[in-house]
């Protein structure tokens, strides 16, 4: 069987449904730093000083945020079958 669930919202009222925290003047900061800094650029290498700058842990920061999305969804996916020997 398969059952298909539309919902129609707004990402603010997804956000606030599921408990998330409101970021998006966090947001809208770095979207405006990033873009005053590729005003200025003109060149590959100053593109790569730049995302130096502003990424300073670079693929480590990558990798830690990947393990982090990966540990949350083994959780979930834990949950989701519940305890076992519940049946």
């Amino acid at each position: 069987m398969k059952i298909n669930i539309e919902i129609e919202c707004t990402p603010e009222e997804a956000r606030s449904f599921m408990g998330l925290p409101d970021v998006s003047a966090a947001n809208a900061v770095y979207v405006d730093n990033i873009s005053k800094a590729m005003r200025g650029v003109s060149n590959p290498e100053q593109l790569q000083e730049y995302a130096s700058a502003l990424a300073p842990m670079g693929q480590v920061g990558l990798k830690l945020f990947q393990s982090f999305v990966e540990g949350g969804m083994k959780a979930a996916q834990r949950g989701a079958e519940g305890p076992k020997g519940a049946e």
